[in-house]
């Protein structure tokens, strides 16, 4: 297994660019959004969605869930860093947003 290595600065810049809303953290190489759906079981069909996802692909996120409020960071701690493996997943987590009513 080819080891992974965190994007470069030119990489992050142009990858997020196509991920509206994610933000660089100030503390660590990751990045982060927050989702808010309709209701609690909005969220979490959302989160079943990107679990599911996660485990198939072997790279799961951080996540915190109140009531109808998912905040999600993506890191890929193999690397200490940020990798294409955290952008192709928020790519799909975008997608799993837009599937369902938010709010």
């Amino acid at each position: 297994m080819t080891p992974i290595s965190p994007l470069s600065h030119q990489e992050r810049a142009t990858l997020l660019a196509d991920l509206p809303g994610w933000a660089q953290l100030m503390d660590r190489d990751a990045i982060h959004k927050r989702f808010s759906f309709a209701d609690f079981n909005a969220a979490f069909a959302f989160m079943t969605r990107v679990a599911i996802q996660a485990e198939k692909s072997d790279h799961h996120p951080e996540w915190f869930n109140v009531y109808n409020r998912v905040d999600i960071t993506l890191s890929t701690h193999d690397a200490n860093g940020l990798t294409r493996r955290d952008i192709d997943l928020a790519h799909f987590i975008e997608r799993a947003a837009a599937s369902l009513r938010q709010e």
